[in-house]
């Protein structure tokens, strides 16, 4: 009866400090846009898929992105975290169970048999054994324990966000690589074309020369442009090597064992995505999850902080058989018990107790202005991904029409240059834009994919299929 009394005591006033330890995650005040402002519409026809990159229709892409699913090294040491937050919040929850022991015990002791007038009187040799199990509980009233366990469970689930932010990234980073290696290709083959164009003309020029009708300066501008030509190509192998390499390493391979074959950009198919609505990126993106996860931890962490201002009860018990004889150590005799409650309440602890309080409210506040920023910052990522898929359009639109217009006039003086009727300036200039207007199409053409991936990015990846409700045909009273 004294122990029931007791614990009902105490639940009253755990219930009495109820209002107390009501933790809430904490209110962002974030105004959430009812459209992304570079969006064309706010009504999404077609999310995203969970394999975007399959929109690009390259096979090759495709298997680089699967294979860097399965073997990356940042994936696979991202769920080993994973791994070590699950273990950390079992240990955490421990505390919420009573721990149980099981003690076996045989202590021999012997006692002098020396007296004090130094004669011998025989010494005395014992044997105990003892056989014992003994517990202990905290009883929570106050949700230290249970505080600190879900504070685990929430640093456990921002692991697994942060995983998928890793694995979004990895994967960014592979289409990026795999298009930077088709726009080197692209531009060593156009550097090749305009070497072939710039030698042609340098050969009318030299027959020009022989003919009289040109001068050793018209030469020697020809090879400087030539040379010029000759000496964009290391580079560009360069940038395609590097890239290469890049893609072996997120693929978990060397170098040599990995083979692109390439292609060209205009084989990429741009996507048709749609960045659907604000508020739906909430629930998308990875990192604004793990952020809010985080907010979670951190807010439980709170919560057990502040129980720590109150009382400590610990239960603890013993019992078990002790005998000097194995043979009656199970007798109902050798039979022993204890039994403890005790409360501890922190008196004075030199402000360790509220210092701790105080950390773990301002990291909150932390973590709080974070999320904010994580939130806003998304909103911005989409924008400025949408602007640049609508600016690289149309730059890669009137680009297009600069290399038509390029072409055309080299052409033209290329045919009066032969016809021994063009200016030798004229003939510079023209193969000089028109070989700078190729290299620049390429470089548009790239950004526009890569403005397509960042998009992907923004978003947060592919989004799960909505599930539609099924509908309910109400049935028609018959008349």
């Amino acid at each position: 009866m004294r122990w029931a009394n007791l614990l009902v005591a105490l639940a009253v006033v755990a219930a009495s400090a109820g209002c107390i330890l009501t933790k809430d995650l904490p209110d962002p005040a974030l105004e959430i846009p009812d459209r992304y402002k570079a969006a064309a519409r706010s009504n999404p026809d077609a999310p995203p898929p969970l394999d975007w990159w399959r929109g690009f229709r390259s096979s090759e892409l495709t298997t680089l992105m699967e294979e860097a699913q399965t073997v990356n090294l940042d994936i696979a040491a991202a769920t080993a975290r994973i791994r070590q937050a699950d273990a950390l919040a079992r240990i955490a929850g421990a505390a919420l169970l009573p721990t149980l022991n099981f003690n076996g015990q045989e202590a021999y002791s012997r006692t002098s048999g020396s007296s004090a007038s130094g004669l011998s009187i025989g010494g005395r040799e014992t044997v105990n054994y003892t056989a014992s199990l003994s517990s202990a509980y905290e009883i929570d009233f106050w949700g230290k324990n249970r505080d600190a366990a879900l504070a685990a469970e929430e640093v456990s689930n921002a692991n697994r966000f942060d995983r998928d932010v890793v694995a979004l990234t990895t994967l960014a980073a592979v289409a990026n690589a795999y298009f930077q290696v088709l726009a080197s290709q692209d531009r060593i083959r156009t550097a090749g074309n305009n070497i072939a164009s710039a030698t042609r003309i340098l050969e009318a020029i030299k027959s020009r020369l022989q003919a009289g009708t040109g001068t050793d300066l018209d030469v020697a501008q020809q090879e400087a442009v030539l040379a010029n030509q000759r000496a964009l190509i290391p580079p560009l192998r360069q940038t395609l090597a590097q890239n290469v390499n890049a893609l072996a390493t997120l693929v978990s391979r060397p170098p040599e064992s990995l083979r692109i074959a390439g292609g060209s950009l205009s084989s990429i198919v741009p996507p048709r995505v749609t960045p659907g609505l604000p508020s739906e990126l909430l629930t998308q993106r990875p990192d604004i999850r793990r952020q809010e996860a985080q907010l979670a931890s951190a807010t439980a962490n709170v919560g057990s902080a502040r129980a720590q201002f109150f009382p400590s009860i610990q239960l603890t018990g013993q019992g078990g058989y002790q005998s000097s004889s194995l043979a009656s150590l199970f007798q109902p005799h050798a039979a022993f018990f204890n039994a403890v409650g005790s409360l501890t309440q922190p008196i004075f602890d030199g402000g360790r107790i509220l210092g701790n309080f105080e950390n773990t409210k301002a990291r909150q506040d932390e973590l709080l202005q974070t999320y904010r920023k994580t939130v806003v910052s998304a909103f911005a990522d989409v924008d400025n991904a949408l602007v640049a898929i609508r600016q690289t359009t149309e730059k890669l639109r009137l680009q297009r029409e600069v290399v038509a217009a390029s072409r055309r006039a080299f052409q033209l003086s290329e045919q009066q240059l032969k016809a021994g009727t063009a200016d030798i300036v004229t003939v510079l200039n023209t193969q000089l834009t028109l070989f700078q207007a190729e290299d620049v199409l390429w470089q548009a053409q790239l950004a526009r994919l890569l403005a397509f991936v960042s998009l992907y990015q923004a978003l947060g990846g592919g989004w799960e299929p909505k599930v539609l409700e099924p509908r309910v045909e109400r049935p028609v009273n018959a008349l």
